[in-house]
């Protein structure tokens, strides 16, 4: 790592675990609701799992985006922002509002981003666009989930 790009990955990984972190405190009372309430499909993990994989995807797409920005690739970092805003949004549509059709579209929004934003990143810098596979790949679970839960609790 160069000098001086410590700020760098601390910018992205900070801001992209505080934009997790304010999602996951807003749906508090949301989440407690879903979990003594909703039907879940089956192979729905238990709720200290989500937390976890939440902390250690935030992380990698934080590192990911911070090697975008030092490549100074606008278009990767715009997908990133947008994405992330659209991410925060869905525990809100899911967990608060209980709109489990609406976050089920909202969500295919955000795979299809993420995906946008992966080949974007691929072009500028291939590692950071392997960063984020495991963000892809928990999003297709998430869907699977989210899509259960729509059809479950209608």
């Amino acid at each position: 790592m160069k000098k001086g790009n410590w700020k760098t990955y601390a910018f992205w990984i900070i801001l992209s675990e505080a934009v997790g972190s304010l999602a996951g405190f807003l749906t508090q009372e949301g989440v407690k609701l879903f979990n003594a309430t909703a039907a879940q499909p089956p192979l729905s993990p238990p709720e200290w799992v989500f937390p976890v994989v939440w902390g250690i995807l935030y992380a990698l797409m934080g590192v990911s985006a911070a090697r975008i920005a030092m490549t100074q690739t606008r278009p990767g970092l715009n997908l990133f922002i947008v994405q992330l805003v659209v991410n925060f949004f869905w525990s809100l549509i899911f967990f608060n509002a209980s709109a489990y059709g609406f976050a089920v579209l909202w969500l295919a929004l955000l795979w299809w981003l993420v995906l946008l934003m992966i080949l974007a990143f691929r072009r500028a810098d291939p590692l950071a666009a392997w960063l984020q596979i495991p963000y892809l790949l928990w999003l297709t679970f998430a869907l699977y989930l989210n899509v259960g839960v729509w059809m479950l609790n209608r």
